[in-house]
């Protein structure tokens, strides 16, 4: 059996694995270590072995990613959230769908210190869900805004998985984040309107409350300027080229801690758990790292990869529909995996692909990084999509009398939002590369 066919075999059998839930960390290793016995036999390996976990993890760029994790829980369990509620509430509570719409950019706003999609909607969702089934919102409307709000967590930088993205795509973190701005907040405004259409279809799904005074506004965004204050700190030192990502994340984790704690919510009790949850997460993304650099070396002497994206390319597909059956796939994929899995056991084999297209006349780097923010958009609509939707399972879990298919039909809008947003990026990369072109 050849090398490719070889490939072909193990990765049926990564998914094999994945489908009896084995933990991807696990599946990727013992697929990669299969494989790579199968085609170059024990010694090989073994000598590659001794070194992989050393070189992986002493590389600088990835101190980012407990950093970002210590900094979303420091947020998470540190009360910011619900002065993001408030001031947005204040501002514009007032209005049909106002609470929802304020939901979503709490969520906006937050994610912008968090960098977790299911920490944004479980720490909005118990902010915002008890106001607005108070204010007698309807079940799909308070479900789904939070829902779909919890996926800018990733999409508002920083961002995790982008992280991972820039170490397996081999591109700078730094410029990812910048590109990621425009394209998070184009969500936030796609979503927006999606609130004030759908109220307007069903007027009784989200009443206006009474309308706050100037002086009420004012007090309330006194609980904003903590987030405002990191937000600017972290992002313009990256954007402004005044610290590399690691240093922007220490930076953030530090003043977002000195905030949990001076506000009143952080106890030691409470920093023992932060501590423990970033190192659990920690440990688990580490894993799953040294898992895909067993499963990528595999994959490298299989030659798979090559394969199929010289197999496309020479079939004269055009480059529009080759991204747009990989966009779909990730949809599907989406349905029923989570989005650090999607990210490490696709690109190793999308990315070649897509390199080997022409796209508007982008070069390698601009089209990696196009390429990058398209693959996180889509994927992370999984996380609202059933019959996985995980953070429509974290908030409908906070109203257990909430039925799934009121959750997952509240949804459905913000999934409009996000198709025509895809699309939108697609047909005009420009949007995507606009910051990155200005900044760099």
């Amino acid at each position: 059996m050849s090398s490719v066919a070889l490939g072909g075999l193990f990765l049926a059998f990564l998914l094999a694995l994945l489908s009896i839930r084995i933990p991807i960390a696990i599946a990727m290793l013992l697929t990669g270590i299969g494989g790579y016995v199968s085609i170059s036999g024990w010694d090989p390996l073994l000598n590659y072995l001794k070194t992989v976990a050393y070189a992986r993890y002493t590389v600088y760029d990835l101190s980012v990613i407990p950093l970002f994790l210590l900094m979303g829980q420091f947020a998470s369990r540190g009360g910011l959230a619900t002065g993001l509620f408030r001031a947005a509430a204040a501002m514009v509570g007032h209005w049909r769908g106002g609470l929802a719409i304020s939901a979503i950019g709490s969520c906006a706003a937050f994610g912008a210190v968090c960098g977790s999609s299911v920490a944004t909607a479980a720490t909005m969702g118990q902010v915002a869900l008890p106001e607005l089934r108070r204010y007698k919102y309807s079940n799909s409307l308070a479900v789904g805004c939070l829902a779909a709000g919890g996926t800018l967590g990733i999409l508002i930088p920083p961002s995790v998985v982008l992280v991972i993205y820039a170490i397996l795509a081999q591109q700078n973190i730094s410029t990812l984040f910048m590109a990621a701005f425009v394209p998070g907040i184009l969500a936030v405004i796609g979503y927006m309107i999606a609130i004030a259409i759908y109220v307007r279809l069903f007027p009784d799904s989200g009443p206006a409350q009474e309308r706050s005074s100037w002086k009420q506004r004012l007090q309330a965004q006194q609980g904003v300027w903590p987030v405002l204050l990191i937000f600017l700190v972290v992002l313009g030192g990256i954007y402004g080229g005044w610290f590399t990502p690691t240093e922007a994340a220490a930076i953030g984790t530090v003043g977002t801690g000195f905030f949990a704690f001076t506000l009143g919510k952080m106890r030691l009790a409470e920093f023992k758990e932060v501590l423990l949850g970033t190192g659990v997460t920690t440990a688990m993304i580490f894993m799953i790292l040294l898992g895909a650099d067993v499963m990528n070396a595999f994959l490298a002497i299989s030659q798979l990869p090559n394969f199929i994206a010289e197999t496309i390319s020479g079939a004269g597909l055009p480059p529009f529909l080759v991204l747009a059956g990989i966009l779909v796939l990730y949809l599907i994929l989406g349905c029923v995996m989570d989005t650090m899995s999607m990210i490490l056991l696709t690109i190793p084999i999308f990315f070649p692909v897509i390199m080997g297209l022409d796209f508007y006349g982008l070069d390698q780097t601009e089209k990696a990084i196009w390429f990058g923010i398209l693959a996180l958009m889509v994927v992370e609509i999984g996380m609202v999509t059933p019959p996985l939707g995980m953070n429509v399972y974290v908030i409908a879990g906070m109203a257990r009398d909430i039925p799934m298919s009121d959750a997952f039909r509240g949804i459905v809008p913000f999934l409009i939002s996000d198709i025509v947003r895809v699309l939108i990026l697609v047909l005009f990369p420009s949007i995507t590369l606009c910051l990155v072109r200005w900044l760099t």
